[in-house]
């Protein structure tokens, strides 16, 4: 993996690939057992103590929601024989499952995150792969895209973990051929499935990358906390989630947001994981006003905290970069070709910083 050179997205990837060499979008419903009730209670159908969650876990019906589907080219549904690794990418706060795609917007008229893959696919850069587009508002109001601090849906956020360990993640490897299995709980079966799954995201997608994989705080209104907010957003934190390293090798976060938690405290926590995290892979726009400070901070201390708890950290700078999707199509660019690579278990912490 030290010898993958990142680099800006070539302007070719742009463009639509080949007819034959499209993969497609599947719009999917699925149903979610584990979500944030309107009384601010996490409904949940697993015993999740209340001390873990920081509130009250009540039990509740299930609810609808969707994410989109990336299925490569040669995907057949019916031959049992091909599996393929699964990258989830998470959306920003004002997003949806459909921000990657619409907000991205299209190249000759296909959506240019697909150009994306499809290209890395057809030219062998990558091997073929799922890749989710979810919605991250794990709440009973999660169509709700606005900017509430005292929301449910802006809480449902910090609590995407349950979600995607609980529904999310058995749903898309109980209907799909994916080469993990999570309801193979063996050491081995562990070890194996957590380095066929990736995910990252942008901004708020970003932070949930960090905060809840590597087990950083979740969030609330101040008005709940009886708190101030250091961002002065509306938002404190308040108790740290277990992390998900169990289930993801590699993490990205592409100007993560400012709600992030700071390197030292994502340091403990991984320090504190039976597994290695393969690759941490950050990135940012050096004119991003809006998540500059945010990527320093949740870097600063990562690494010595993590005692050798990372294999693989790319900081990676975008000149004149700003809070948009240049900086997150680089970040998806390059962070596709890291993944799913052989990592080296006695490598400890190689550090790649680079500007773009």
């Amino acid at each position: 993996m030290s010898s993958m050179n990142v680099t800006a997205v070539p302007a070719e990837y742009f463009r639509s690939a080949n007819e034959g060499l499209q993969g497609t979008i599947q719009e999917v419903s699925y149903k979610v057992s584990n979500y944030i009730h309107l009384t601010r209670q996490l409904v949940t159908n697993r015993i999740i103590d209340s001390s873990e969650a920081g509130r009250e876990t009540v039990a509740g019906d299930a609810i609808l929601k969707k994410c989109n589907v990336y299925l490569p080219a040669a995907y057949d549904p019916n031959d049992n024989s091909v599996r393929y690794n699964v990258l989830y990418l998470l959306h920003g706060v004002g997003g949806d499952q459909s921000e990657w795609l619409s907000s991205n917007g299209k190249a000759e008229g296909q959506f240019i995150i697909c150009n994306l893959i499809d290209n890395l696919i057809a030219n062998g850069d990558i091997d073929p792969l799922i890749v989710v587009f979810p919605n991250g508002r794990s709440a009973y109001d999660w169509t709700d895209t606005s900017f509430n601090p005292e929301g449910t849906n802006m809480l449902g956020f910090y609590y995407f973990d349950y979600e995607l360990r609980y529904d999310l993640i058995p749903f898309i490897e109980s209907n799909y051929q994916t080469a993990a299995d999570i309801t193979e709980t063996s050491q081995e079966g562990i070890i194996y499935n957590r380095t066929r799954r990736a995910i990252a995201g942008l901004s708020m997608g970003g932070m949930q990358a960090l905060n809840l994989i590597l087990g950083g705080y979740r969030h609330d209104s101040t008005r709940i906390t009886r708190t101030e907010s250091p961002w002065n957003n509306g938002l404190d934190k308040t108790v740290l989630a277990p992390g998900m390293i169990d289930l993801f090798a590699y993490v990205g976060a592409f100007s993560n947001a400012p709600t992030s938690s700071d390197g030292k405290t994502l340091g403990v926590s991984l320090a504190s994981c039976v597994h290695n995290l393969h690759l941490l892979y950050t990135t940012c726009g050096d004119a991003d006003r809006v998540a500059i400070g945010s990527c320093i901070e949740s870097i600063d201390g990562l690494i010595n905290q993590s005692e050798n708890h990372l294999n693989y950290f790319y900081q990676i700078l975008i000149k004149d970069g700003h809070h948009d999707f240049h900086v997150w199509n680089n970040g998806a660019y390059n962070f596709s070709r890291l993944i799913f690579r052989n990592c080296d278990d006695h490598v400890r912490s190689h550090v790649v910083m680079k500007t773009l």
